[in-house]
């Protein structure tokens, strides 16, 4: 993650909830699917009071809930950044046993915020997506990487093993950065 998006994604990580008239926002909100097998963290979840979605402990009525992704840049032509907010309104879904019809992404550079349909299309990428990465995962494989348009925008280009042909390995760079060293 670069200095820009740490800034960015530091905000919207700062653990707390506010109510705002029939919205209330919830940051750094941990989720998980036991069906996906998969964890992770919202930066912001947004509950829309309403007639649709799910009961809130210590809150009245019914409120649905809306993953809204922070990323530095701006859109991208690829899927990734709206398969991410799926997986996440996946999780909420499993969770609050309740239906998410959208998600939403703020791109930092641009300042505005895109809302797209959680459709059937997209959940069956999601799925199909997760279902690669365990498989990789489970194999001990780094796929290789493939160049294409979006390269330029990617905020870990710097990194790339494909971009800078660097000495270390893919495998010992996310190996370092999970472990928390910084080279």
């Amino acid at each position: 993650m670069t200095a820009q998006g740490r800034i960015l994604h530091k905000n919207a990580h700062r653990e707390f909830t506010e109510l705002r008239g029939s919205v209330l926002t919830v940051r750094g909100l941990p989720v998980s699917s036991r069906r996906l097998g998969v964890t992770g963290q919202c930066d912001v979840v947004e509950f829309r009071k309403g007639d649709e979605g799910a009961v809130l402990k210590g809150r009245e009525g019914v409120w649905l809930p809306v993953p809204v992704e922070y990323k530095r840049g701006r859109a991208k032509a690829s899927d990734a950044d709206r398969l991410q907010v799926c997986c996440q309104a996946m999780c909420l879904e499993e969770m609050l046993c309740c239906h998410i019809p959208k998600g939403e992404i703020f791109y930092g550079e641009t300042r505005r915020r895109e809302a797209f349909d959680l459709t059937d299309e997209l959940r069956g990428k999601t799925e199909r997506a997760i279902a690669q990465m365990r498989r990789y995962m489970d194999r001990g494989h780094t796929p290789k990487i493939k160049r294409h348009d979006g390269c330029g925008a990617c905020s870990l280009r710097e990194y790339c093993f494909a971009e800078n042909n660097k000495t270390i390995s893919a495998r010992q760079y996310v190996s370092d950065t999970l472990n928390g060293v910084s080279g």
